[in-house]
């Protein structure tokens, strides 16, 4: 079997920052370690550095940081709101910030149907690819004809992964993703999302605030992201 498929997981999240460029000082920065490249992405007119995170709680995650491309014009809205004019004003003046995160499932059309009986509306499930140093990588993924990320970011986009996930081909980093949880206003209604999906591994607190919380170990120490 496929190290890309399996039980439903925690994939990736998604750190967005002005410039790759300040990215990758972000990253070195606030966890001691360099993304490397990853790719473009023709469809959204984005492109990436990555990181490898994975631990024994979360097999394959990585880390994402994503930007604008500027040298790429998209062919629709981009993903994970990032035409949103409000979230790139503030990633310009505060720096990169955690915004979603991505959770890896066997049949993305499936989970996307279930959730749709739940009144949620994921949008389309996309063929996507990237071209990578080691090859072309291929996946599945949910997003909506506006882009919006739901549950202000807490709620995680859907992917199913080819025959080839991109984790094996990171180096190490040094980095682990020791856990994930979320705050919501409508705690409820994202939790029994996240069990329809298999997805019970990520706890979630009912709180007057959104947020979004990793914790990671590595060359700094312990080290928490939050947002969106």
């Amino acid at each position: 079997m496929s190290a890309a498929v399996g039980a439903p997981a925690p994939d990736h999240l998604v750190v967005l920052a002005d410039t790759l460029a300040a990215g990758a000082l972000w990253c070195e920065r606030v966890l001691g370690v360099a993304p490397v490249p990853g790719g473009r992405h023709t469809l959204f007119g984005t492109h990436n550095g990555v990181l490898a995170i994975g631990s024994p709680q979360f097999p394959l995650a990585y880390l994402e940081i994503i930007a604008v491309d500027p040298q790429a014009s998209p062919q629709r809205v981009r993903w994970f709101d990032m035409d949103d004019e409000s979230l790139r004003a503030r990633v310009r003046a505060e720096g990169p910030r955690l915004i979603h995160w991505v959770a890896r499932v066997p049949d993305a059309a499936a989970t996307a149907a279930a959730w749709a009986g739940q009144g949620i509306d994921v949008g389309e499930v996309l063929d996507a690819s990237r071209m990578t140093p080691a090859g072309l990588l291929q996946w599945q993924i949910t997003v909506r004809l506006d882009g919006r990320r739901l549950f202000d970011g807490c709620l995680p986009t859907l992917i199913q992964w080819g025959q080839v996930h991109p984790a094996p081909g990171m180096p190490a980093s040094g980095l682990v993703l020791t856990s994930i949880a979320l705050e919501h206003p409508e705690a409820a209604a994202l939790q029994a999302a996240l069990e329809q999906a298999g997805l019970r591994a990520v706890p979630v607190r009912a709180a007057s605030r959104v947020q979004l919380r990793a914790e990671f170990l590595g060359p700094r120490g312990p080290v928490v992201l939050t947002g969106p």
